[in-house]
C-alpha cells in the first residue's frame, strides 16, 4: 500500500502531458499489487491465494520497468527511482517469501 501511495505521488508529479499517459500506467500497475493481494486473499483458497501473489509479483516488475523508462526519458529523478525501484523490489521479495510460506504450508499439511 504504501508503494502504491508513494508511485500515485510520483505520478501526479509528472508533467501533465504525461499524466495520462506514463502516470496512469505507473498508477494503475502500483495499484493491481495490493488490489491483487487482497483479492487473491478474499477467495479463502490457498492455490487462488498464490496465483493472485504471483500476479502482484509481475506488476511489481512491470513497475519497476515503468519507473526505469521515466528516469530516462528525464521524467523521475534519479534519487526518486532508484527509491522506488528499491521499494517495489522489496515488496517483491517480500511475496516471494509469503509464496514460500504457504507452499511450505501446504506441502507440510499433505
Amino acid at each position: 500500500m504504501d508503494l502504491a501511495v508513494r508511485i500515485h505521488r510520483t505520478a501526479q508529479s509528472l508533467p501533465r502531458g504525461e499524466q495520462m499517459v506514463l502516470g496512469y500506467q505507473l498508477r494503475k500497475t502500483a495499484l493491481s499489487m495490493p488490489s491483487n493481494i487482497a483479492e487473491g486473499f478474499s477467495r479463502h483458497s490457498r492455490p487462488t491465494y498464490v496465483n493472485h501473489l504471483w500476479i502482484a509479483h509481475g506488476s511489481g516488475a512491470e513497475l519497476e520497468t515503468q519507473v526505469e523508462v521515466g528516469r530516462r526519458v528525464d521524467l523521475i529523478d534519479m534519487r526518486s527511482s532508484e527509491m522506488l525501484i528499491a521499494d517495489a523490489q522489496e515488496v517483491g521479495r517480500m511475496l516471494n517469501g509469503l509464496v514460500r510460506s504457504l507452499e511450505l504450508t501446504a506441502s507440510e499439511e499433505t
